[in-house]
């Protein structure tokens, strides 16, 4: 009998807060459902207070930015489950936008998942369930009109 095999994967050259991270997949989802726009073009996620730019067309309501925050925090209370799956490069092409994968990445890539909410390829540390993740909470936000680009800065508070 075979023995199985740990895929071999990039070094990541990063420890993430795991909480924040796992937030950041989440909002990357909640503002494609809500906006229809891509995920993040940029981040910076730390313990204390991340931020992420997204390309919108409009510079939202305060409703609006409301809205995202309640969508955010509607999935964490959903308690998720966060898993990973290992799958080919091939495979992955199919269906996620391979255009952040690095330049000689690895042939197997990890696909992490926050229940059945968003799946997205990623070698980051996240928590195991979204219960781990505390209040998310939209502290400032930007939208530069000539770029087109929403500046989401937000942070979690505990529960």
């Amino acid at each position: 009998m075979e023995k199985e095999q740990t895929p071999i994967l990039n070094e990541h050259n990063k420890q993430e807060y795991p909480p924040s991270h796992t937030t950041e997949h989440i909002l990357n989802q909640a503002m494609i459902r809500l906006f229809g726009c891509g995920r993040s073009h940029s981040a910076h996620i730390e313990r204390k207070k991340s931020k992420q730019d997204f390309r919108i067309d409009h510079e939202p309501t305060g409703a609006e930015i409301r809205a995202i925050e309640e969508e955010v925090n509607k999935v964490i209370r959903q308690e998720l489950p966060v898993s990973y799956a290992f799958i080919t490069q091939n495979e992955a092409r199919e269906r996620f936008d391979m255009d952040r994968l690095p330049a000689g990445a690895s042939e197997t890539v990890r696909v992490v998942s926050v229940g059945d909410y968003d799946a997205c390829l990623c070698i980051g540390t996240h928590v195991a369930n979204t219960r781990e993740i505390g209040v998310f909470r939209i502290i400032s936000y930007s939208y530069d009109k000539e770029e087109g680009v929403l500046r989401l800065r937000w942070k979690l508070d505990s529960l």
